[in-house]
């Protein structure tokens, strides 16, 4: 099996993904059967800035830090369990040191395969508001909408001081429920969670919609990766330059 680097940007959201990929590999493998995984993370409060400031090539070099570490110490592929971090990974220049899975790709390809018309996008505000999401779906020819202004504003909120902090809230989870009713009767057909700590406040079961779980459906495709039934292919840069291997 293939040597799994967690490129990990916030926490929460990529001990799930860890914590998912050896769950999927114990599914397909048997008990206590998981890949090699290695997860390197780099504080993220000295990076928003340039988050804010739209400095994005500042950002890129932060991330590719990790990936060089994950690189040293044996990957064979990484996986970033962290959609926002994706704007910075698309941005031309050199290629990262090791290949990887793209998340809005494996987002896309699954609402595709599930025959979705229109799909929800919830994620922090500069996932929401950027080009990652829409370039993605757009290209397996599946329509996207997001929330209105003052609720991209609540999801957001509720990331950096709640979910990203270990708190869930029911008051919050509630308004989450209220938003994606919100993109149902928009007509959307299922919602993407796409900032991967929201699938610890939002399950399938309180969803007024089908769920994409941007955070599982990662780690399962890295599980896949590890065990030989797709390649990673993207070493960074704009993912309209690449085929994702099915």
């Amino acid at each position: 099996m293939l040597h799994i680097g967690i490129l990990a940007h916030s926490a929460d959201g990529a001990a799930l993904c860890f914590l998912e990929m050896v769950r999927e590999a114990s599914r397909l493998l048997g008990a206590h059967r998981h890949p090699e995984i290695t997860m390197s993370i780099l504080e993220m409060g000295p990076i928003f800035e340039s988050y804010d400031a739209h400095d994005l090539m500042a950002v890129k070099a932060w991330l590719a830090r990790t990936a060089g570490r994950l690189a040293d110490a044996g990957c064979d592929f990484f996986v970033c369990p962290d959609n926002t971090a994706h704007m910075a990974l698309e941005l031309t220049g050199a290629p990262l040191p090791l290949p990887g899975l793209h998340i809005a790709e494996i987002v896309a390809e699954r609402a595709k395969l599930d025959g979705r018309g229109c799909v929800g996008l919830l994620g922090t505000r500069w996932t929401m508001e950027g080009g990652v999401y829409p370039a993605t779906f757009a290209r397996h020819g599946v329509a996207m909408r997001v929330p209105s202004a003052a609720d991209r504003a609540i999801v957001d909120r509720v990331i950096f001081e709640e979910l990203c902090q270990g708190r869930l809230l029911d008051a919050s989870r509630a308004e989450y429920v209220r938003i994606i009713r919100g993109l149902q009767q928009e007509g959307c057909d299922a919602v993407a969670l796409s900032c991967t700590e929201i699938p610890l406040l939002i399950t399938p079961a309180v969803s007024p919609l089908p769920t994409l779980d941007s955070t599982r459906l990662l780690a399962r495709a890295a599980v896949a990766a590890a065990i030989g039934e797709r390649t990673p292919p993207w070493r960074g840069g704009p993912m309209e330059s690449y085929t994702l291997a099915t």
